[in-house]
C-alpha cells in the first residue's frame, strides 16, 4: 500500500513540484495550500509524513507544527525554509520537526530525506512494538521506554520523540561521554543527512526541561567531544 505524504505549500509551482515527484516515486500525495486548512487536514487523516512550509498563509508553519504535537499527532514532519536562516530551523527543531529541507533543493535531496525519515519512523515504530513494559530510573528520574514517557519527581515531563531518545541513550551510560556522532548515528540513523546542530539543539531543550527538577540528573556538555549525563552527588551511593 502507498505512504500518504501531506504537503502543506501556498507556493503553486513548488506545491506542483512536490506532488509530482513524490508520486513519480509511488506516494499517495495530498496537497494543501492554507495553514489552518493543513492543520485541519492533519489532524483528520492518516499520514505517514507531513513536508510543512513555515510561509503560510492564515497560520504559519511553527503554529501548525505546535497544533499538531498538542494534538498528539507524532506523524513526521520536514520542515521548508529559506537559504540561510538557521533561525527557522533552530526554531523548527524546538517546535517537534522531524528534519528540514532549505530552499532551493534538488529532486534528489528532497527524495532522499523523505525516504529517510519514513525509514527511521518505521524503525521506531518496529521497535516500540518488540520493547516489553519497563522502567528505566536514573535518580529521581523515570522512564518508561515503551510509552516514550519520562516522569521526574513524579511529574510527567514532555519530551519530544527525539529528546526522548537522546535522553535513554545517555540514561544507560551514566557518567560515560557519548560523541555528538554516536547521538546522531543512534537516534537520527547513520543516512540522516542534516549536521550536529540538530543533536545541540534537541539536548538544549531536553536540559532545560530536566532540570526543572532540583534533584534531577544533569547532562553536561564535553567541549569539542559530545554529552555525558551526571547523577546529583546526594542521589549517589557512598561506596
Amino acid at each position: 500500500m502507498s505512504q500518504k505524504v501531506l504537503v502543506i505549500e501556498d507556493e503553486p509551482t513548488l506545491a506542483r513540484l512536490l506532488s509530482y515527484n513524490l508520486m513519480q516515486e509511488g506516494y499517495e500525495t495530498t496537497v494543501v495550500d492554507h495553514g489552518a486548512e493543513g492543520l485541519q487536514t492533519a489532524l483528520q487523516g492518516s499520514f505517514d509524513l507531513i513536508i510543512l512550509d513555515i510561509m503560510l498563509p492564515g497560520m504559519n508553519g511553527f503554529e501548525v507544527l505546535t497544533k499538531l504535537r498538542q494534538n498528539r499527532i507524532a506523524t513526521p514532519v520536514v520542515i521548508l525554509t529559506a537559504r540561510n536562516a538557521e533561525e527557522e530551523v533552530v526554531q523548527g527543531l524546538k517546535h517537534g520537526a522531524d528534519d528540514y529541507i532549505t530552499k532551493p533543493f534538488g529532486v534528489a535531496e528532497l527524495l532522499a530525506r523523505v525516504s529517510a525519515v519514513l525509514r527511521r519512523s518505521q524503525n521506531e515504530e518496529a521497535r516500540g512494538k518488540e520493547q516489553t513494559e519497563k522502567v528505566i530510573t536514573a535518580g529521581v528520574l523515570s522512564i518508561y521506554p515503551e510509552k516514550y514517557e519520562v516522569v521526574l519527581d513524579g511529574e510527567v515531563v514532555p519530551l519530544r520523540p527525539k529528546e526522548f531518545e537522546v535522553l535513554l541513550y545517555l540514561v544507560q551510560r551514566p557518567g560515560m561521554v557519548v560523541t555528538r556522532d554516536d547521538l546522531m548515528n543512534v537516534v537520527w540513523g547513520f543516512d540522516y543527512i542534516g549536521g550536529q546542530r540538530t543533536v545541540d539543539v534537541h539536548v538544549s531543550s531536553l536540559r532545560k526541561k530536566l532540570e526543572l527538577g532540583q534533584q534531577s540528573v544533569q547532562i553536561e556538555s564535553i567541549r569539542g567531544v559530545g554529552y555525558k549525563l551526571v547523577m546529583p552527588k546526594k542521589l549517589v551511593s557512598p561506596l
